[in-house]
């Protein structure tokens, strides 16, 4: 039976532990794309309400979810015109729900962007079930937009 913690491989490196709770992380070390690591991330989700991240209303989350890779096919059937994999980039934009405040920070964005020398490609509406919401979270609850972008190749990567 082992004790302690693992000798350093790899990416992981004992220096790094230190006594925590709120963070699970499941990848597949070679990349790939599998829908079990989905399942056992929706997994990690679930095992980590013992943290009573939760506010009075026993509602109201602190905001946690699951980051993966971009689902080219599923922006292609949502009516997004994109190009290639790997020719884009793809992110959730939270703005306010004031239609005129939303415009304002739409149109700054867009101007950054191009000021960046990045193209903007456009947004999508992402569908939501505030249903769910607590009473605090639906209060402040933003509207979500799905942003697409789109680089020149000869920029170095960061």
């Amino acid at each position: 039976m082992q004790t302690g913690l693992p000798k350093a491989a790899g990416l992981y490196n004992p220096e790094n532990e230190h006594d925590s709770c709120g963070i699970g992380f499941v990848a597949h070390i070679k990349g790939q794309k599998a829908h079990e690591i989905v399942e056992r991330g929706l997994d990690v989700l679930i095992n980590m309400t013992h943290r009573g991240a939760e506010s009075a209303d026993n509602s109201t989350g602190d905001g946690a979810g699951i980051l993966m890779q971009i689902p080219h096919e599923f922006i292609l059937a949502q009516g997004v015109r994109v190009p290639a994999p790997g020719e884009y980039g793809t992110g959730l934009v939270f703005l306010p729900p004031n239609e005129k405040e939303r415009k304002f920070c739409e149109d700054l964005l867009s101007t950054i962007i191009a000021e960046e020398k990045l193209k903007l490609i456009g947004f999508r509406d992402v569908p939501v079930d505030n249903k769910v919401l607590g009473d605090i979270a639906r209060k402040s609850e933003p509207n979500i937009r799905q942003i697409f972008i789109r680089g020149d190749h000869e920029q170095d990567e960061l």
